[in-house]
């Protein structure tokens, strides 16, 4: 029992002994734990003084640098404000100089002013002087002389007005001349149509004169025999070796020269060798009348066209208008309006068409009454031509209204045709006339003194009396002359109205 409760003490002071070493463990253990944590802490002290002194001192470099930097931008803002002061203070004094100077110049300027001023005084006074002696020189007041002043001056203006409108008239008329001059160099310089000058009379030379007697025949049966078989005058003169064929026919006149220059080759001239030779010849022109026609539509490039007609303009191959031939104007007239269209970007089939058959009503003047153009376009309506080609043929000399440019055109290739230099002529007496009453024109205008036509009509010289003509009235009486001339006379071309005004001085020393 004492061992067992021995054993029972022994193993509770085991226990108890095991308690307190455990307990004196855990205490060692927390003693060296707070001791390791106090060593921490301290080790944070140390080093958080430190980081703090390290902190303040970068602190006090940074304030030390900001001390420095705003010290020394305090000392250049001080150092600009004394330079701007100084700048200041010499603007004063330039603008104080200046201020002394413009009250110097001021006090100078009054001074000139008052000098100018009497001066101004003397200047008024001596012109009122001037005027009352030009006044009681010329007898003028000043109102009077105001009133001649503003008429020399209208006049002046007139005289400018008329110059300008001269040149601006000149600049459009050299423009228009100039486009229109290229446009018809263009349309004719293709066309080289020679020119023939016929008229209704046909001269025959004779191998020899002994022939007008057999021309003549026993009793004159063979002239006889000839006008009658032939329809054409022979006029047999006293004009050695040459006969005369006299006809308004130029077709019939044409085969009787083929007839007569047969029958002087062969020799042998009675009447019925007369007819037989009559008929062939005959048949030999119609022959060279449709060669002709066939050719001349080839050349111009129209096709389609009805047989007659083309008969029609070989036939005109012996006509003439003022010794043009008619077939060769008519070829050249067609070539011109077809290149007019060109240039205008037209169709060129209608206009060359139309000026072709312009004058086709030439080819049967003779045998129907009327006006060629009426005669033309109704035979070109009932061979079934189109009504734009009828219309060009009808209204080429304005007795029917123009409504189409093709007509238009029409018309103008006939007149360039016709007009140009050297494509006609006009009898010497039609010529006279037209001279005289260009003269009569220019002769009936008051001031005129002499007047001369010269260059064949295409040019007047009309010369004016200086003292009733100015050089204005000159200007107005050229325009005035020109518009008569244009309105009363017809002629080709253009005819220049030249009015010369001459201012002559003469003296004699004695």
């Amino acid at each position: 029992m004492g061992s067992a409760f021995a054993v029972v003490v022994v193993l509770l002071a085991g226990v108890v002994l095991g308690f307190l070493i455990r307990a004196a463990f855990a205490q060692t253990k927390a003693l060296s734990a707070e001791s390791r944590a106090q060593k921490v802490i301290l080790e944070a002290e140390r080093e958080a003084e430190k980081l703090t002194r390290e902190a303040l001192g970068e602190v006090k470099d940074e304030i030390g640098g900001m001390r420095r930097e705003a010290e020394q931008e305090v000392r250049s803002r001080r150092e600009e404000m004394k330079r701007s002061e100084q700048r200041l203070t010499q603007k004063e004094e330039a603008i104080e100089k200046k201020l002394s100077d413009v009250e110097t110049r001021s006090t100078e300027m009054d001074d000139r002013d008052k000098k100018l001023q009497k001066v101004r005084q003397q200047l008024e006074q001596a012109a009122e002087q001037h005027r009352q002696q030009l006044e009681a020189v010329a007898r003028m007041t000043s109102q009077e002389a105001r009133e001649a002043l503003v008429t020399q001056v209208v006049d002046e203006a007139k005289r400018q007005a008329m110059a300008t409108v001269r040149e601006i008239e000149n600049h459009a008329r050299e423009e228009g001349e100039e486009r229109a001059r290229k446009i018809v160099t263009i349309a004719i310089q293709r066309v080289a149509s020679e020119q023939t000058a016929e008229s209704t009379v046909s001269v025959f030379s004779l191998p020899s004169e002994d022939m007008k007697g057999r021309i003549i025949g026993r009793e004159g049966r063979n002239i006889r025999a000839f006008e009658s078989v032939t329809g054409v005058n022979l006029i047999i003169d006293d004009t050695p070796e040459a006969v005369v064929l006299s006809c308004f026919d130029p077709v019939r006149r044409e085969t009787a020269r083929m007839t007569l220059e047969k029958l002087v080759s062969d020799g042998r001239i009675h009447p019925a060798r007369i007819e037989e030779t009559y008929e062939r010849s005959k048949k030999e022109i119609d022959e060279q009348i449709k060669r002709a026609g066939e050719e001349a539509v080839l050349e111009v490039g129209v096709t389609d066209m009805h047989p007659e007609l083309v008969k029609l303009l070989g036939r005109l191959q012996f006509r003439t208008s003022y010794g043009q031939n008619v077939l060769k104007h008519l070829v050249e007239s067609a070539h011109i309006a077809g290149s007019i269209a060109a240039e205008l970007g037209l169709d060129q089939r209608v206009p060359k068409r139309g000026a072709l058959l312009h004058d086709i009503g030439k080819a049967v003047t003779h045998e129907v009454e009327g006006s060629h153009a009426i005669i033309g376009a109704e035979i070109a309506r009932r061979l079934r031509e189109a009504p734009e080609v009828v219309h060009c043929i009808e209204s080429h000399h304005g007795e029917v209204e123009q409504r189409t440019i093709e007509a238009v055109l029409a018309q103008i290739a006939d007149g360039i045709s016709g007009g140009r230099p050297g494509a006609r002529r006009e009898s010497l007496e039609t010529y006279i006339k037209r001279l005289e009453r260009l003269e009569e024109i220019c002769s009936s205008y008051p001031g005129v003194e002499k007047t001369y036509a010269m260059q064949a009509g295409r040019e007047v010289r009309v010369m004016v009396k200086p003292g009733d003509i100015d050089d204005l009235q000159a200007q107005v009486m050229a325009r005035d002359i020109a518009k008569q001339v244009e309105e009363e006379l017809q002629y080709p071309g253009q005819i220049k109205i030249t009015v010369v005004r001459e201012t002559r001085a003469v003296e004699f020393a004695r």
